[in-house]
């Protein structure tokens, strides 16, 4: 028998790419925080050569199922990626192919929660997933220099 985690209420998943060139090497970033700001989990990790909107949606993809994992209920998802938010919307259609896959698994990944809310939020007020998401670039490249 598997015990579920206690719900921690609503968590805000804060995610981001980064993308050194567009392709380039990439990485993201998530933070996870509670509703008092608390910081539950981060996660910053290398995707190695990629897009920018690839890693974008990654960042989307690993962050909730992060909050998943964490019994979350209830998410924000807060990105400042206005083409993501629009997209996990509705509003913008997913024109591009090779994002296609990963749009559908972050659809399936909200499918799963009782509530989500997406919020497109400035650059200034991402910076923690934004640094996150350049660790996971520079620990990459760290490890893949010969």
């Amino acid at each position: 028998m598997r015990i579920l985690p206690a719900d921690p209420g609503l968590l805000i998943v804060s995610c981001d790419g980064a993308s050194r060139g567009n392709p380039g090497p990439a990485g993201f970033g998530v933070q996870i925080t509670d509703e008092r700001g608390t910081v539950v989990a981060e996660l910053a990790e290398w995707l190695g050569e990629t897009t920018n909107n690839v890693a974008e949606y990654t960042a989307a993809r690993e962050g909730l199922r992060r909050a998943a994992e964490l019994g979350a209920r209830r998410v924000r998802l807060r990105s400042d990626s206005q083409l993501l938010i629009e997209q996990l919307s509705g509003r913008y259609k997913v024109k591009a192919a090779h994002l296609r896959p990963v749009y559908q698994e972050i659809v399936s990944a909200m499918s799963g929660f009782d509530a989500v809310a997406l919020e497109h939020v400035p650059r200034e007020r991402n910076r923690e997933a934004d640094r996150l998401a350049n660790e996971g670039v520079d620990g990459g490249l760290g490890r893949h220099r010969a």
